[in-house]
C-alpha cells in the first residue's frame, strides 16, 4: 500500500495504534521475546525458550485476530504489518543470536554464527516484505518462527549430553536451520487450526521446562 493511500502522518499520534488489538498482541509477543533475551543472558536457557515460544504463539495470534477484525482500518493494517516484521527480527533473529552466544559462554567462535543468524533473518524478512509468499499456503524457505519451535524441542534432550557436545550440536543445528530459512524451497504455511496445536505444544514444553529447571 502506498503512502498516498494512508492518512497524512500528522493526523495520528503514534500511540493511537495501540488501540488496535492485533498490535497489542504483537507487543505482548515482543515482551515475551525480551524476557527470553533476559534469561538467555543470565544463563537460564530453559526459561529463555519458554519466553520465545510464547512469542511465537502471540505472533500467530495477532494474525488470526487481524483476519477476524471486520472494521480494521487500512492505517492500522499498514502499521501492523510493519510492527509485526520489526518484532520478528527481535524474536526470531536477535533472540537466537543472543541465545547462541550466551550458550557458547560468549566464546568468540560463536560470534560468526550469531552474526549470520541476524543477517540471515534480516535478509529473509526483507525478501518477504517485498515479495511475500509464493501463494496463500506456501513460503519460500523455512519461516523463522519454526527455528525456535525446533530449538525448544531439541533442548528436551540437553541433559543427556555433555555441555561441550551439546553446544557444538546446537551451533550446527542453528546454522542448518538458517540454511533452510534462506533456501529456495517451498514450505507449508500452517493454517489457523495449527494455532491450537502450537498453544498446546507451548503449554506442554513450558510446563516440562519449569518442572526440570
Amino acid at each position: 500500500m502506498s503512502s498516498k493511500e494512508l492518512k497524512h502522518e500528522s493526523e495520528y499520534a503514534m500511540l493511537y495504534f495501540l488501540k488496535d488489538p492485533p498490535n497489542i498482541c504483537s507487543l505482548i509477543g515482543l515482551l515475551s521475546s525480551i524476557i527470553g533475551i533476559y534469561f538467555s543472558i543470565t544463563g537460564k536457557y530453559l526459561y529463555a525458550l519458554i519466553g520465545v515460544l510464547w512469542s511465537v504463539a502471540f505472533d500467530w495470534a495477532d494474525g488470526m485476530i487481524a483476519r477476524n477484525l471486520k472494521d480494521r482500518s487500512d492505517d492500522h493494517r499498514a502499521i501492523g504489518v510493519q510492527l509485526d516484521s520489526l518484532i520478528d527480527i527481535v524474536s526470531f533473529s536477535v533472540f537466537p543470536a543472543i541465545f547462541l552466544l550466551s550458550y557458547g559462554r560468549f566464546n568468540p567462535l560463536f560470534l560468526p554464527g550469531a552474526f549470520l543468524i541476524v543477517a540471515g533473518g534480516a535478509l529473509r524478512l526483507s525478501y518477504f516484505n517485498v515479495f511475500g509468499m509464493i501463494d496463500k499456503k506456501t513460503y519460500r524457505g523455512l519461516a523463522l518462527d519454526n527455528n525456535v519451535i525446533i530449538l525448544s524441542f531439541i533442548f528436551i534432550f540437553e541433559r543427556f549430553f555433555s555441555y561441550q557436545a551439546f553446544s557444538i550440536f546446537i551451533y550446527a543445528i542453528m546454522m542448518l536451520l538458517l540454511a533452510f530459512n534462506l533456501a529456495p524451497i517451498r514450505t507449508y504455511k500452517f493454517g489457523a487450526k495449527w494455532f491450537y496445536v502450537l498453544v498446546a505444544y507451548t503449554i506442554i514444553i513450558s510446563t516440562y521446562f519449569l518442572w526440570i529447571q
